[in-house]
């Protein structure tokens, strides 16, 4: 959800500076197929709304298989740079995510400010929900798990992380880099 809070302001840039929405296909883009698979994996995994996974085995490998194909994506677009910042905060995220074992720490106060009680009440009864884990002295490098919030008055209210935010300012840098005028 955090990402929305980048692409409409990315957009709003890039139209400022002269842009157009259809210049983003000839920004040059490629291998696009290997970030559809990835939100694919993640949507089986981790549907939106309250239904349980539709893929209920192999959570945690799958979860960092869907990384894994969002970094080769940055990686073969390198020379687009804001997909360079994108690309630390999913590293960022990636290693956080592989040193407990394919989850991300999370807050629980974090996703209470942020009206995930559902996820905040399973963390605490069972340690871990859907794509996270509890944080505490058991998880790793907890400076880069879900403890920042958008409080849950304010629309599209979530808990992310330190790499989802360089990850969203990447987006924001993007969309105006590749909406300007060819």
């Amino acid at each position: 959800m955090i990402l929305l809070w980048a692409l409409v302001p990315g957009v709003i840039a890039g139209w400022v500076r002269g842009g157009r929405l259809k210049n983003i296909e000839s920004c040059g883009l490629r291998a696009g197929y290997l970030v559809a698979a990835a939100l694919v994996i993640q949507l089986l995994i981790f549907p939106l709304g309250s239904g349980g996974p539709l893929l209920p085995w192999g959570t945690e490998g799958l979860h960092f298989a869907s990384y894994v194909l969002a970094a080769a994506f940055l990686w073969i677009n390198r020379r687009l740079w804001p997909l360079l910042v994108m690309g630390v905060g999913l590293l960022a995220n990636l290693v956080v995510i592989a040193a407990n074992g394919g989850l991300m720490p999370a807050d629980v106060d974090a996703l209470q400010y942020a009206g995930a009680h559902r996820a905040a009440h399973a963390l605490v009864e069972d340690g871990q929900t859907a794509n996270i884990v509890l944080m505490g002295e058991d998880t790793r490098l907890n400076f880069l798990g879900d403890w920042l919030y958008v409080p849950e008055w304010i629309p599209l209210a979530t808990a992310f992380s330190l790499g989802d935010v360089t990850i969203a300012l990447g987006l924001f840098l993007f969309i105006p880099y590749a909406m300007r005028s060819r």
